[in-house]
């Protein structure tokens, strides 16, 4: 961007000059958790995210509780921080002119409506690429826009339907994860969609459309199970936290509680047979190797439990640390949060007074700066600048090149 060029974006708090995305405008039609994850990613590498919300109502998050805070629910709170709401109702014509306006002032346009939506407003890909050439376009949607169009996606039924149930709890009962997975996976799709065209269009100027469902997300998600499936014409089964292809990889009784080891190879175990004063175990023809080692799993998991239930979880943990052997207890989330905290990865963000803290973006920065966050707005809460600035003129609108 030039240094006489007009701003992309209406006045906002002042980001870090080293931020990746800083001068990058989003306009954000999203809403529940894959549209608005992504766009909050982009918030925290520096971008401006504009929330497009219907007015009185807002994204349905704000009123999916408890929990409940004083500033709303915390599940709109995970993934709307950093960004500024304008209240518009679509199927209002001036309120559509201002959205229309924004996505034409836009480096990237987001929207998870129902396929067809966005094209009937006025508000598709094709209406926007005409003012707006260098646009990248992103569309999520559950099962695609073509044969699933008319599908109704919520990350629960995508698990089911996706086949991650059927690898996902006990022998006897499909569960689903415990948190929307395949929202998350493809809220993180997105911004590597989104990522890839903003640097491809600094090559070449021009924009892209992207269209990801939840179902293909969740199909990659799978990974080695996929494979597995696809090489072999068979569906992997359900095996609780036994893991298909590697001994031990699953959780072990200790005297008071669970604990996760992980061995992923032969050397592993020898160490850990060796730290649970059973070295012998590592020489067993039924043990000695990986595929062995599957092969007895019943026999294996026995014989190390006899020796695990002998002490707390704790114990075992440290043991295993000390031979360099993958293990950690069960834990909650808190637990999590403060094992990071004690491993210095900083795991929290604050994003204002009076506010919960919040789970940061993962990545660290070596060299560039961070976002600073800032609470997720309330409904509207930008109506006023943002409105002022989509009704003044804007002769032209610079991309990043």
């Amino acid at each position: 961007m030039s240094d006489d060029a007009e701003p992309v974006s209406a006045p906002a708090p002042e980001a870090s000059p080293d931020l990746p995305l800083k001068g990058v405008l989003v306009a954000d039609f999203s809403r529940v958790l894959a549209g608005p994850l992504a766009t909050m990613t982009l918030a925290d590498l520096g971008a401006d995210v504009v929330k497009v919300e219907r007015p009185g109502v807002g994204d349905e998050t704000r009123a999916w509780g408890p929990p409940f805070t004083e500033h709303g629910t915390t599940y709109y709170a995970s993934v709307n921080r950093t960004k500024r709401s304008i209240a518009l109702d679509l199927n209002d014509p001036a309120d559509r002119a201002l959205a229309g306006e924004l996505a034409r002032r836009a480096d990237v346009v987001i929207e998870n409506f129902k396929p067809g939506t966005m094209e009937r407003l006025g508000l598709g890909y094709d209406d926007l690429r005409r003012v707006n050439p260098g646009v990248i376009y992103c569309s999520i949607s559950g099962f695609g826009a073509t044969g699933g169009r008319d599908l109704l996606g919520y990350d629960f039924v995508v698990q089911a339907a996706s086949g991650l149930m059927s690898i996902t709890g006990t022998p006897d009962e499909a569960t689903k994860v415990g948190v929307a997975v395949v929202d998350v996976l493809t809220g993180k799709d997105a911004v590597i969609g989104i990522l890839a065209a903003l640097h491809a269009r600094g090559r070449d100027g021009e924009g892209e459309r992207l269209e990801i469902s939840l179902l293909t997300s969740a199909l990659g998600g799978l990974a080695n199970q996929a494979q597995a499936a696809l090489a072999t014409g068979t569906s992997p089964a359900r095996m609780g936290n036994k893991h298909p292809s590697i001994a031990p990889y699953e959780t072990l009784r200790c005297a008071d509680r669970e604990i996760a080891v992980a061995c992923g190879n032969d050397g592993q175990f020898r160490r850990l047979a060796a730290a649970l004063e059973r070295p012998e175990l590592a020489d067993d023809p039924r043990f000695a190797t990986n595929a062995a080692r599957v092969a007895h799993r019943l026999e294996l998991i026995a014989a190390l439990e006899e020796v695990l239930l002998s002490a707390p979880a704790a114990h075992w943990v440290a043991v295993c640390g000390a031979a360099q052997v993958p293990a950690g207890v069960v834990g909650t989330i808190l637990d999590g949060i403060e094992l990071a905290e004690q491993l210095g990865l900083e795991p929290t963000v604050t994003v204002g007074a009076g506010h919960a803290p919040q789970v940061r973006h993962p990545v660290r920065w070596a060299r560039r700066g961070t976002a600073t966050p800032t609470p997720p707005p309330t409904l509207g809460e930008h109506d006023s600048a943002l409105r002022a600035w989509l009704s003044a003129p804007l002769p032209s609108v610079p991309h990043i090149t």
